[in-house]
């Protein structure tokens, strides 16, 4: 199943782990991809966000296309999504 959200990523990225971090902790599904670690190759991030910097992320069902910056990714998961475990149906 496609998932709403794409996340751009480095293995062994500090600021990627800790959008991943967030991800997990929202429970929220996402596909994963893997950009070349070098910055002139990645010619798909720089497409969708401008820049060659990761993570960034694609939110389709927000329209969000392209989001770079942990810190802000973070804070836009949380303003987003985090009403989402207060749902009835999620609280054991």
């Amino acid at each position: 199943m496609m998932s709403d959200i794409t996340l751009y990523e480095l293995d062994g990225c500090p600021y990627c782990a800790k959008v991943i971090d967030k991800l997990n902790e929202l429970d929220l599904e996402y596909d994963s991809i893997s950009v070349p670690r070098s910055h002139g190759e990645r010619t798909e991030v720089e497409e969708v966000s401008g820049q060659t910097g990761v993570p960034v992320i694609i939110d389709e069902a927000h329209g969000i296309h392209g989001m770079p910056e942990s810190d802000d990714i973070v804070e836009y998961l949380e303003e987003t999504y985090a009403w989402y475990l207060l749902t009835p149906e999620r609280i054991g």
